[in-house]
């Protein structure tokens, strides 16, 4: 018996030292960062800024892979199923979460089936109107909005996505049903709203701002508790006795289950640095966005922070009765 043990300890031994040195190793080759949906958007872009910024720390080029689809789900699965060795990542967004009330099955599971890095950014949102909508200031807007319901077109960037959540509790806040109008993606969205198509958009702060600012787009209020510091003279939806009515968008990173702790510990080490880089928050502070602190950008507020918008905005979700097509 004892011969025996030895030799499955020797065993065992030499398994765990052949697995952590590759992880010892790491990085050696390139990593992908997979972005589940489409180059262009804000995701796309905090994406390859924190891409950028993590290869410096890592030593090892970081290449972005937009594989977009089912509010990110495809991509989402393509991590899943990676090995779990650090060379495949998912920097996503509310939809981690909220793809598990909208889908009847998926083939990964949020939480079992990932690790989380860190969180990476936290975004307000801004409530905005075509040019022309027929108000002056954010009380005209919640008066105008109760009165005409169903007759002010409110658009959005799919079922799921940061501007559909916003659009819903927007309503619910203001206890009122408008005309919901899907896009597929939130470019399209804007563009319609800057040429008169439709009347609202909710949307993140990174792609409403630049518009507010050319002038292509009315500002009326943010989604949230205070003023945005880019755009200091439109009020909170707060200030209009709106209550129950905030939302921020925040994006993480995550690693496929079972990645070794060491590759973990040196990828949250990188997340930490970027984050507290200048170059990327003045970046991200230019989009509306604001990086998270470094004591955020670890694995137990990610994973504190998921597990509160599966309960809060998934339960919005299945509260509405939204389903994926």
């Amino acid at each position: 018996m004892r011969i025996f043990s030895c030799h499955r300890w020797g065993a065992w031994l030499l398994a765990a030292l052949a697995f952590q040195a590759p992880a010892q190793d790491f990085p050696n080759r390139s990593i992908t960062m997979v972005m589940p949906y489409a180059a262009g958007g804000p995701g796309d872009t905090i994406t390859r800024v924190f891409a950028g910024a993590m290869q410096k720390h890592l030593g090892q080029q970081i290449v972005v892979d937009n594989t977009a689809g089912a509010s990110g789900s495809i991509g989402t699965a393509k991590v899943a199923r990676s090995k779990p060795d650090g060379y495949t990542l998912l920097m996503i967004h509310v939809s981690h979460a909220t793809n598990t009330a909208m889908y009847k099955s998926l083939p990964y599971h949020p939480v079992d089936d990932f690790e989380p890095i860190g969180r990476a950014t936290s975004g307000p949102m801004l409530i905005a109107t075509r040019n022309d909508f027929p108000v002056k200031n954010l009380q005209e807007f919640v008066d105008h909005v109760k009165a005409n319901g169903p007759k002010v077109s409110l658009a959005h960037a799919g079922v799921g996505s940061a501007s559909h959540l916003c659009g819903l509790m927007m309503m619910n806040a203001l206890n009122v049903k408008l005309n919901e109008i899907p896009y597929k993606g939130t470019g399209p969205a804007l563009t319609d709203l800057m040429g008169g198509q439709v009347d609202v958009l909710c949307d993140q702060t990174s792609g409403t701002v630049p518009s507010v600012k050319t002038g292509k787009i009315k500002a009326v209020a943010s989604a949230g508790k205070t003023r945005l510091s880019q755009l200091p003279d439109v009020p909170a939806m707060s200030e209009a006795g709106v209550e129950g009515f905030e939302i921020n968008i925040s994006f993480g990173l995550y690693a496929p289950k079972g990645t070794p702790k060491p590759v973990m510990d040196k990828l949250t080490a990188a997340l930490q640095k970027s984050v507290s880089d200048p170059e990327v928050r003045q970046r991200l502070e230019a989009m509306g966005i604001s990086a998270v602190s470094a004591d955020l950008a670890r694995p137990e507020a990610l994973r504190a922070h998921l597990k509160n918008e599966i309960d809060t905005l998934g339960g919005l979700l299945i509260k509405a009765g939204v389903k994926a097509n």
